[in-house]
């Protein structure tokens, strides 16, 4: 993304501003042309909000799909105009995840945003084998972290899907966070495989894993990035470490990508930066047919407008290489 875009304009909301990272992020998805988004059963003030925010900003172009009443009575307490956009009426969450991906199946919508729902009631319908959104990839989910402290943003995967991932379904989650990494511009994909070590210990099945997926980088199944690992938390991120240890890799110190263990080292890692560290962590599922995005009702409003540009960002990088058709 050239610099140029990434400068803050004048006329963006004070809360944007001090948020370098996330910044950059929304004002280059801005620059691009509106991400039309199937925003599945936004009935309530926080989901329906969220969407209509990044509508505000010019990244999305939302479908709203759920009950008409509830989602009318959503708009009506935050004070807003849902008349000049689409909705699709469906009876509950569940029928709302599945006519969400019906729209993007028929090519009506290039991304999903998830609502008032549970996250296993939107999966269900997009890994469904008859009319989902699967594809050869293992869907994985990516948090893009502003963390105050750190130069550059931090993706981590997997810490909300895949719970006990094995080594063929990492070497997927790592090529999705590959692939996320360049979307948003990143030159050199730096991917640590983080374990509790920085050595392989074969009663420590990670670093096996870690091990295993560096190889499989050299004999290129997984491609796009330099991968290094088994590597401890301390020593990929911060140079000062990895010399202490005597590590000498272009990964160690200055990773960008770091891959877990598994869902649960992935949440407490997340969460531990996001309550301890002051960082904020936008979310997105890739694998899929498009990508979703993936908020929380705890998230601040600049996380979830950040998750809404990285999906903008993906999109675009798919499109231009052919692979998310244009609606």
């Amino acid at each position: 993304m050239p610099s140029s875009t990434l400068k803050p304009a004048q006329d963006e909301p004070r809360e944007l501003r001090g948020h370098e990272k996330y910044h950059r992020l929304i004002a280059a998805a801005r620059a691009l042309p509106r991400l039309r988004v199937a925003v599945v059963h936004p009935c309530d003030e926080a989901a329906l909000g969220a969407a209509l925010e990044a509508v505000e900003l010019g990244i999305v172009e939302p479908i709203l799909v759920g009950p008409r009443g509830k989602i009318a009575e959503a708009a009506a307490a935050l004070g807003a105009d849902i008349a000049p956009y689409c909705l699709v009426e469906a009876a509950h969450s569940h029928a709302a995840a599945e006519a969400a991906v019906a729209r993007v199946a028929a090519g009506e919508a290039e991304a999903l945003m998830k609502g008032s729902l549970h996250t296993d009631e939107l999966m269900a319908a997009v890994v469904r084998r008859d009319g989902g959104l699967r594809t050869a990839r293992r869907v994985s989910h990516c948090f893009v972290m502003d963390v105050p402290s750190h130069d550059v943003p931090l993706i981590i995967t997997d810490a909300a899907v895949n719970i006990a991932p094995s080594l063929e379904e990492k070497r997927d989650i790592v090529q999705n966070a590959v692939d996320l990494a360049h979307a948003l511009g990143v030159e050199t994909v730096r991917v640590a495989i983080v374990s509790a070590m920085e050595t392989v210990n074969p009663k420590v099945p990670s670093t096996l894993d870690a091990a295993a997926l560096c190889k499989m980088a050299d004999r290129g199944q997984i491609t796009g990035a330099v991968l290094d690992g088994p590597l401890a938390l301390d020593n990929a991120i911060d140079l000062g470490a990895a010399r202490i240890k005597k590590i000498r890799s272009p990964v160690a110190g200055q990773a960008n990508v770091l891959v877990v263990p598994d869902l649960e080292a992935g949440n407490v890692l997340a969460k531990s930066l996001t309550f301890l560290a002051d960082a904020d962590g936008a979310g997105i599922v890739l694998g899929a047919r498009v990508p979703i995005i993936l908020t929380s009702r705890a998230d601040s409003r600049l996380t979830r407008l950040a998750s809404c540009a990285v999906a903008s960002l993906f999109a675009a990088a798919k499109r231009a290489q052919g692979s998310l058709p244009e609606v």
